[in-house]
């Protein structure tokens, strides 16, 4: 039976939380708008478990509705006091520029 060089990969090898940093990472976006940059970030229906009120119309984002997670990408206090400051909105009120 010929060899296999190739490695495997076990469940729980590496280093969960790194992955799950990464995976986020590539849905992450800088948008530039007219107040300045802005990270956004997509939340899927399914990982929002949470209730939030949208800044954009002031009403309720329910869970299980997909939508965005923004915060400044050039605020002058710092990322710590940025991602603190981090909102959640329907993703059509960020469209329109509420």
């Amino acid at each position: 039976m010929p060899r296999n060089n190739r490695p495997r990969r076990r469940a729980g090898d590496g280093d969960e939380e790194s992955d799950l940093t990464h995976l986020l990472a590539g849905w992450k976006r800088v948008e530039h708008r007219r107040d300045g940059d802005w990270n956004v970030q997509p939340v899927s229906g399914a990982s929002a478990v949470k209730e939030y009120v949208c800044p954009g119309c002031g009403l309720v984002v329910a869970p299980g509705v997909a939508h965005l997670v923004t915060w400044r990408a050039d605020g002058v206090l710092g990322d710590t006091a940025d991602l603190a400051a981090r909102r959640h909105w329907h993703s059509h009120c960020w469209r329109i520029g509420a």
